[in-house]
This record gives C-alpha cells, structure tokens and sequence, in this order.
C-alpha cells in the first residue's frame, strides 16, 4: 500500500494516509524510548556536572566562602589567580597510563626523523653537485693543458729540426702519428717510463726545455735571442703568470 502513488495533486485512499501517520508516529515513539548505552548516560551526566557551578555544597567552595572568596572572583590575594576551576581530563578510553604521551613522543621521532632524511638527501645532493662542479673543473683544466702540450710538441718539433736534431731528447717531446703513438703506448704499457708522467709534468719539463735550449715561451709564442732577452721580455716563467 506505501508504495502507491501520493504525489501532490491526485487523490490519496484514506487508508493509505492513515498508514503513513502512523509509521511517522510510531518512529517518533522509537526515538523517545530508545534506551541509551551506560556510556551515553554516563557521559551525559559527567557534562551535566561540569557545566553547573559550584555551589554551597562543595566543601572545597564553602572553605573559600568563608576565607573570603566570592563567586567569579580570581583566586590569589591581588586577584592574578585563575578564574574557572581546573577542568578534568577523564580517561575514557581502555589504553594505559601515559600511552598518549607514547603516542605523542612517537609521532614527534617519526617527523623528526623524517627531517633529517631530508637534511641529509639534501646535503648529499650539494655535496654530489660540488663533486660534479669540480670534476667539470678538472676536465677543462685538464683539457687546457694537453692542448698547451701538443702546442709546445709541434713547436719543439720545428724548432729542433731547424737546428738539425733529427731525434728528440725524449719521444714525447714531438708529436707522433696517432697509428705510431697507438702502437707505442700498447707495447710499454706494463713498463715504467717517462710516458708515466702526467700531462701538467711532462708540460713543464717541455717547456723549460724550450725555454732553456731555444729561447722560446710558448705562451707568448715568440723566440728570443738569448736568455737575457728571454728573462728580460718574457712577461712571466709560468703559465700563471702568463693568464
């Protein structure tokens, strides 16, 4: 029967409504009889306490009454004291003693163990951006003095063959095909010899050669007299010096 058709403007059957009124009258009475849970009662009246004030029935609230105090008055003897008494935190829950504060504490060493983890991402990226700077560095630097080498080989090349030297004082000193400077390296790779040297070595023992047997800086690309020109014209004895 409830689910015939009641919308507004058609006619409703009588006992279709009669029905309905009476769904609605016995849901109310539901409501009003429900019975509530020991927790609801006691809850309700625990709010119920709280919100009333203290009244003459309180041993604690007489004792004030009669040194003096009065309802609404701060405590303290310049009134600086609290007004409202000190509200109560009841436990309602089935955990233990100081498991809140466990929990609170726990939260607090996770988030701060969640901040380090970023300091030290963070510190580890800086430090790896550092590291690849540095490396960019060297490489640059490193690939600025082998072009100052090969340029001081092809000048010690041209310089010694013009004072007929047919042979280098040492092989690396002039520049070798790269077949012939392959093949020398894979036959003296186990041997220890000047090819050992590292680039910032071999050009400074390249460029003193210059500079003491033919006058020569490579930097400023020029051929002195004699070593009294050379001391007295060249800016510098250095690459430094020269940058």
């Amino acid at each position: 029967i409830l689910r015939q058709d009641v919308r507004p403007g058609l006619p409703m059957v009588r006992r279709v409504r009669e029905a309905i009124q009476k769904e609605e009258k016995q849901k109310e009475a539901n409501e009003k009889n429900k019975q509530k849970s020991v927790k609801e009662e006691e809850h309700e009246r625990r709010e119920a306490v709280l919100r009333s004030a203290l009244g003459n029935e309180n041993r604690g609230f007489a004792l004030l009454q009669k040194m003096g105090y009065k309802s609404g008055q701060a405590l303290g003897k310049s009134g600086e004291g609290i007004v409202e008494p000190i509200p109560l935190n009841i436990k309602t829950g089935v955990s233990g003693l100081g498991h809140d504060e466990f929990k609170k504490r726990k939260a607090e060493e996770k988030l701060e163990s969640y901040r380090q983890k970023l300091h030290m991402k963070k510190k580890a990226n800086e430090q790896a951006a550092d590291q690849f700077r540095t490396r960019f560095k060297t490489k640059q630097e490193e690939r600025k003095m082998e072009g100052d080498l090969r340029r001081s080989q092809r000048a010690c090349q041209q310089l010694d063959m013009q004072k007929d030297i047919d042979v280098p004082r040492e092989i690396w000193y002039w520049t070798q095909p790269e077949e012939e400077e392959q093949k020398e390296e894979e036959e003296k790779e186990d041997e220890c010899t000047s090819s050992d040297l590292s680039v910032s070595e071999k050009l400074q023992l390249l460029t003193a050669y210059l500079r003491k047997e033919h006058f020569y800086c490579i930097w400023c690309g020029i051929t002195y007299e004699d070593a009294e020109d050379l001391s007295s014209n060249c800016p510098g004895d250095s690459a430094a010096d020269h940058d």
